[in-house]
This record gives C-alpha cells, structure tokens and sequence, in this order.
C-alpha cells in the first residue's frame, strides 16, 4: 500500500473548506443540522483520500514534467471532490423524489457511471455482481449461457458457451443486444445487461438481437438454467476416415477456470496412452477466463520456464511477464494445430497467441475477438468490488492482442449458416460418432484444413527421417 503523508489538521482544513462552499437554494443560512450534516460528509471525503491513494505531492513531482496551472487546478482533487459533494447534496436536498437520493444509491450509481466512463470492461459490482463473477470462475452460474461485451455501444455476444440455452437456440458470436425482455439496451451498463440476462432456471426470456454479418433482426424466446461449464470436452481420436494412417487427438476447451489445466492434462494422459501423435486444441467460441489457467494450459505444450504472456500498464507494477512452471511435466513434442474464431477471446487468445509465436502450434480459423486487456478486482469494505483495467496483454512476440486479436496461420472463414449449424449440432447431447463424422465432412471446413495440415507435417517428417536414415547407411 502506497504511504500517505497527510496531516489530520490538513484533511480536517480541507473538509472544512468544502463545508463552506454548501448553503440552501432559497438563500436563508442553513440550519445546524444541515451544518452538521455537511462538515461530516465533508470531514468523511477528505478522510478517504488517503484509503483510496491520494497522491503525494513529492511523489507526483518525481519523474514527471510539472503541470501548467490550469492543469493543476482542473486535477486538484479537493476541489472536484468538493463538486461533486456538492452534487450529492443538492440532490439530496431538492430532487423530486426522496425515495431515490439516499448516500447508498448515490454514490453506487456515481461508481458506475465512473467505472463504465473508462472503456467496456471496467465496471462497478455491488455485493451480489462481486459473488456472480466468483460463480463464473468456479464453473456456476445461472443464466442463459453468454459471454457479453460492450462494442459499439450496445451489449455483443462474445460467444455462447456449450451446451447451454444460447448455443442450442442458435445465437452467434458478433451478435448485437438490442433488447432483453422488450427493454431497449441503447446506453445500458454492461452489468445491467448481465443482470437482466440472469436469473432463476425455468424463468423465461426474449432477446431481440441484430446479426451485423446479414444485417438481421431476430427474436429469441428462450429459458434461464442453471449453467454448469465443463471446461474440457470432446477428447478423443478422430475417425481414421478423416485422418488416414495417422492417429490424431482433438480436445476442445469451452473456457478457462480453476479446473482446466488439471482436466486438460488427464485429458492428454488418456491420449497418448492411446497412441496420439497430433493434436487439435478446438477454442472456438471460447471466451476466456482465468490468466493463471490459460498460462498453466500452455505448460501443457511449451517447456518449463518459458514466457507466453506479458503484461504493460501505467505503473511498474503492471509491467509483468508470465511464464510456465518449472515443475510443469513435459510431454512429446507432438504437431500440434489450433482452432480460433471471432468468439475466441481473452484467455483463449493469450494461449492460441503464445503457441503461434513460439512456433509450437499453427493456427487454423478466422481472427480472434480482441479482448487482450487486464483487469484487476479489489473489493471494497462493504462486498461491493471495482474491476477496472490496469493494463495490456502481449504475445511473446510482443504483438498486442486488445483490439486487433490473434491472426491465424491458415485462415478458414465459415459462413453464418455454417457456423450456427456446426455449433448448434456440436451442443446436442449424445451426438452419435458417425453422425459428429458427418458434421466435420459436410460442416466444419475449420476442421478439415486443420487435419490435412497436420498430415502434410506428419507426411513430411516420414519422409525426412527416411532420407536421415538411408543417408547413415
């Protein structure tokens, strides 16, 4: 924690000043009570400068050039906080409906606006938003089974996950939010969205969404569950028919959280113990999760010891680089391929980045989303929490992944209707072998390329240790 030198006389002086600013909209002097209510509010903000970091003045001046007066004067912190207590009170004092001004929705609506200010990802969580997003990362929650994101100022599907009621209804990644239950979704906080999709399983809703690929409007009537993410799925050998000769694992992360990398590792163990000798890592429509999950899924494939991500923000302390255990176990250094699409995001392109840059993988698909920011959670005395970010995600090759996403080695565009049908299909339970046989035949162009690459690698590697061999005798 940053030390704060700042005297009581000095924060007593200051909230003394902001007392003064107040008086009463009619002109009469203020009552006592009034005086008192608001040297202690006054008295409350100067004292929670120092909780929240106000700077120290030699600190500010080390290393940076000094500010002009005006931008001095514009960033004093006492006197914007004076403002906007001034704000508060006012409309305490006047607005229209009493029921709506108490210090606790004030100030919570007030966080909102200002995390939501910053760009799509940062945002205010009261108690119960803080215990959801604890839910996400342990595999539960209740709700409909989508990963939202602002872009261009509406709520967009960043992908909907397997096996819930998003993917069986046919909602695609890329598709816009135009209304949740017939409430338009123009200028609606990220959370609020969030919290209108949740809900108790069985209770219905409707979702008006627009399909910026054919410029659609459609109508989903569908019903909340209760979501239970299996983060690993599908491991298994593909179908000679589609692999020839060759044995040729698959295995498809849905998304990044607490159990994945130690899923994904028995996974891998089953495997090769049934003589796998190339994989495809299937992370299409996944939409990330956890950052120490996704650089211990890399460990899978990439030596002890090696960097995959870094991060760069403001502050030294958001200079960091992430790098794979050393006590992480080694496996044969199989031809590996990746599939990504525009639903693969955050940690599922710190992982598909880091594979391509270390040449340990090619990457098969279309570009991936483009969330490659970090953000931070600290939560606040009362359970509420701030997620706001503090910096950016790099690849080891030191490309950055907010807002441009990771390019694919080969790229593989599907059509909408290829899309909605593979993925709706691939979340029905119980799909028959012959019948999964038939949809990467007939549906899944991603999936074929990504097979004939590896063959042409396995094909090609035959042929060169039999030259290295003809060659030593």
């Amino acid at each position: 924690m940053k030390r704060v030198t700042c005297s009581c006389r000095a924060t007593l002086a200051s909230a003394l000043r902001v007392a003064k600013n107040f008086h009463l909209s009619d002109g009469q002097p203020p009552s006592i009570d009034m005086v008192k209510r608001h040297l202690i509010l006054s008295i409350v903000i100067g004292l929670a400068f120092p909780v929240i970091g106000l700077p120290n003045a030699k600190a500010e001046k080390a290393g940076k050039p000094e500010k002009t007066q005006d931008e001095a004067e514009e960033d004093d912190g006492y006197s914007q906080i004076s403002i906007f207590a001034k704000a508060v009170q006012l409309l305490r004092q006047d607005y229209v409906d009493g029921n709506k001004t108490s210090y606790h929705d004030l100030i919570n609506a007030a966080m909102k606006g200002m995390l939501s200010s910053l760009d799509p990802h940062s945002q205010y969580m009261d108690p119960n938003d803080f215990r959801d997003m604890q839910d996400d990362t342990r595999s539960r929650f209740n709700g409909l089974g989508i990963e939202v994101s602002m872009k261009n100022g509406l709520p967009t599907v960043v992908t909907p996950m397997e096996d819930t009621p998003a993917a069986r209804a046919g909602i695609l990644s890329g598709d816009q939010i135009l209304k949740i239950n017939g409430t338009s979704t123009e200028r609606m906080e990220l959370q609020d969205a969030i919290n209108l999709l949740r809900g108790a399983p069985g209770q219905k809703v409707t979702l008006t969404l627009l399909r910026p690929a054919t410029k659609e409007i459609k109508e989903f009537n569908l019903e909340r569950a209760e979501i239970k993410v299996q983060s690993v799925k599908g491991a298994k050998l593909l179908d000679p028919e589609l692999t020839g000769s060759f044995k040729i694992g698959y295995i498809r992360l849905i998304q990044f959280n607490e159990p994945t990398a130690d899923e994904l590792s028995k996974a891998l163990d089953d495997l090769e113990k049934k003589g796998m000798q190339a994989l495809i890592l299937d992370l299409r429509n996944n939409p990330g999760g956890l950052l120490n999950s996704a650089v211990d899924v890399c460990a899978q494939f990439v030596p002890p010891n090696t960097k995959v991500v870094s991060t760069q923000g403001r502050v030294a302390s958001q200079q960091r680089e992430y790098s794979t255990s050393g006590l992480a176990k080694e496996r044969p250094n199989f031809p590996m391929a990746v599939l990504v699409n525009e639903g693969s995001a955050s940690g599922a392109e710190i992982v598909s980045g880091a594979l391509k840059d270390l040449n340990r993988a090619i990457v098969v698909g279309e570009t991936t989303f483009g969330k490659g920011s970090v953000q931070n959670v600290m939560q606040l005395p009362d359970g509420s929490a701030l997620r706001f970010t503090t910096a950016k995600y790099y690849t080891p090759g030191k490309k950055t992944i907010h807002g441009n996403g990771v390019t694919p080695n080969i790229r593989v565009p599907m059509s909408v209707e290829q899309e909605r049908s593979l993925f709706a299909m691939r979340s029905e339970e119980n799909l028959k072998p012959d019948d999964e046989k038939n949809l990467i035949k007939t549906k899944d162009s991603q999936m074929l390329r990504a097979i004939d690459a590896l063959k042409g690698v396995m094909i090609y590697a035959q042929q060169n240790a039999s030259k290295t061999q003809g060659a030593k005798k």
